[in-house]
Parts: C-alpha cells; structure tokens; sequence
C-alpha cells in the first residue's frame, strides 16, 4: 500500500502546524470517509495493504507502472556502460539509482498534490514501453509483468541494447503502521548487469529503501525515506546509501548520504572511498573525492535532479492488448481524474470480481495463471553470493528472473 506534499514534520510525522487543519488533499464531501479509513489504519493489525482506500486518494496509475521510474533518465542509465574502469562504472551506477528516487518517491507530490495510493495491479497485469535514442547508445526498453497478487509483487526488464545495460528486478511492499505513520518495507531487489565489457559482465545487487508514510491524519499523505539500502558489485565495490528526514528541530526532508568502498583486497582503500551527500530529489555533492575527480561524471553536482525528466514512451491505448494497465484501467482512471468517484469505485469491482471469477475458475480446473516474461525461481545464486559479500539477509521473498524472447544468456 504505497501511498507527497513534503511538510516539516515531528519524529511521529506529526506535520509542525499551529492550528492543523484538513488538507485540500481530501475533498469537503469526502472528509468523513477518509477519517473512517485514517481510523482503520490505525486499528489495523495486519498488512495494510488488503485494506481498500478510498477512491478520491487512489492514483489513476497502477503499480505495474511504477518501474518506468528507474528509465526516467536514460542517459543516465545508458552512461553506466561507458565508465573506464570498475570505480567509475560504480559511481556511475550510485549516481543514476539515486537519480531514481525523486520520480519513485516524491513526483506525485508535485503533480498530484500529496501522495496517491496506486491502483493495486491484477495477476498478469502489463506494461510496455521505451524511451528514445540518447546520443548513440540507442533506445531503452521496459517489459513489466504483475507476477503474483497476492502477495502483489511486480517483475520488471529495463535494457538498452546498444550500451549493454541491463536491469531485472522485483518488487512488493508490506505495510504497517506505527507512531502515526503507514511504513512500508518494501521487499524484493534489483540486478544491474552490464554486459560485453573486456572482462566479460559486471552485474551489482540493488537493495530497496523503508518508507515512511506521514501526513495521514490531515489527509496529506508523503513519503519519507529511511534506514539504508545497498548495492553490491560483483568486483567489489560496495555502496552504503543512508537516509534521513526532517526531525523535530534541525534536519531537511529527503536527505541521504553515500559512501561508496573499494574492495577490502584494494591497495589503497582510503584514496579510493567516495562520499555523497544531500538530497535526493533536489542535489547532492561530492565530501570526499580523494583520487577521482567528479568532472569524469560530468558535472559540479553528483546529482541534480531538479530539470526534466524523459517520459517513457507507449503504444496508444487502442493499440495495446486487453491486460496493458493503461487500456485495463481507463475506465477507473478516467473516473479519479474527472473525479467521478462512483464511476472509478464501480469499474475497479468490476474488475477485481472478474480476477476473483477467473481464480475460482482455475482452481476448478486444476490449472493455474501462467506467467509470460518472468519465470518463479525456488532461489537466486547471484543473489545469495552478492548478499553474502556485504553480510546482507537471505531471501526470504519469491524470486523471479526475466524469461521474454530476448532475455541474455550469457
């Protein structure tokens, strides 16, 4: 249940108000019904996530659309391959995730007024797209496939083919609430693959940060991120990200710092450790740099995030098959932007009692929904080794690898 208009907010996540007050977030005639689900929430012992929303906070966009957030800037993304050594491919990889995260986590803040709860994707579930050439490293293309409802967890392929990068990854989420705010561990992982290099392939294990939900009770829901995530190269070289948000009395929202370790087998590991810090949906800038210059990235700043952002291209809806999110729920979708809550309400059951008919119906055969892109796995090798290299827990999720008609076999 991922729910950002960012207030200055307490340790609970109690926005800093004199006088609080509703937030323009919940429409007048709604206010009761979003103080009966706040008190759900809070009563609610369980995973948040079966609860049902209220359809004046629900997103027209479904989570099976969410992975285009990784591509939002492909030249980043595209670059990864063109570093001169293993040090350079790793800050370059560092650079292009945290680059991701403003898309991932704030952008609905921005365009939506706070954050909006995505409509809950069914089994099977699509989505295809790209974004076009930058410079000459060709196109890079999104496959994204809803691989279990539940519990929901989505599969996703983002490959440039020209700069041989490649991303495979899966997601879901696990809701709670605590003090106030809605966290979410969000579970799964990510793997990076850069292909055709000297050597052969370099391939780094992407962790997912815990989200802080606040601004619940005023009807502004945003999301803060916390504790750390990871990404672990095969080579090596280790990133720790750490975030942090406003606190009480000093701090600023969306605040993170990286460090970035060479090998334990390095030479020189203190001339070769990198540290970033700052803020990942604005900028961030170099603390420590020591034998590598960041004018090899290309600008004064890690990262700036604050320009535009390339949208990822897709087929018009009538050109896209009868499980593509964007023709499947456009009758919901419609209804939330126009805000005829009726109309998106009743085309979402509709939906969901069709997919709750098609299980019955499978069971009653005795068959089951066969995935088409990605392939359920009993365990991950690459994932256990590279975990393993940073102390990082076993899995404990499903696991899934990309199966489509060009999947890489090398």
């Amino acid at each position: 249940m991922v729910f950002g208009k960012s207030k200055e907010s307490t340790p609970t996540g109690t926005p800093l108000e004199q006088e609080p007050t509703e937030d323009a977030a919940v429409p007048p005639a709604q206010k009761s019904s979003w103080t009966s689900f706040v008190k759900q929430v809070a009563s609610f012992s369980g995973d948040l996530s079966s609860l049902t929303a209220p359809p004046f906070i629900l997103s027209p966009v479904s989570l099976t659309e969410f992975p285009a957030y990784w591509g939002e800037r492909p030249e980043l993304f595209s670059s990864i391959s063109d570093g001169v050594d293993e040090e350079d491919r790793s800050v370059r990889v560092l650079k292009w995730f945290i680059a991701t995260l403003k898309g991932q986590y704030t952008s609905r803040n921005e365009k939506m007024g706070s954050e909006k709860k995505p409509l809950n994707p069914v089994l099977g579930e699509l989505f295809f797209g790209e974004w076009p050439e930058t410079s000459t490293r060709g196109k890079t293309s999104l496959t994204v496939e809803q691989v279990s409802h539940h519990p929901p967890v989505t599969a996703y392929r983002m490959y440039n083919a020209k700069a041989g990068v490649e991303l495979v990854g899966f997601s879901g989420q696990k809701t709670s609430f605590s003090s106030g705010s809605i966290i979410v561990k969000q579970t799964g992982h990510a793997v990076l693959t850069i292909h055709g290099l000297p050597e052969g392939k370099e391939q780094y294990l992407i962790t997912l940060p815990r989200l802080r939900i606040d601004g619940i009770w005023y009807g502004s829901p945003y999301i803060e991120l916390s504790d750390s995530s990871f990404i672990q190269c095969d080579n090596g070289w280790f990133s720790s990200i750490e975030y942090k948000g406003k606190g009480y009395f000093s701090g600023k929202p969306h605040t993170f710092k990286a460090t970035l370790l060479p090998p334990e087998n390095h030479p020189q590991p203190s001339e070769h450790t990198h540290i970033m810090e700052g803020t990942w949906h604005e900028t961030s800038t170099y603390s420590k740099t020591s034998g590598f210059q960041p004018e090899l990235i290309g600008t004064p700043y890690f990262t700036d995030v604050r320009g535009p952002k390339e949208e990822i291209s897709v087929k018009p809806e009538s050109e896209q098959g009868e499980w593509e999110s964007r023709r499947l729920w456009k009758k919901v979708a419609d209804g939330i932007k126009n805000g005829d809550y009726d109309v998106a309400s009743r085309e979402k059951t509709k939906i969901e009692n069709s997919q709750r008919q098609m299980r019955k119906d499978e069971i009653a055969a005795g068959t089951r929904w066969e995935l088409k892109y990605f392939e359920k796995i009993p365990e991950d090798e690459l994932y256990e080794r590279l975990a393993a290299m940073y102390d990082g827990q076993p899995p404990t999720e499903e696991m899934y690898i990309y199966k489509g008609p060009d999947a890489l076999k090398d």
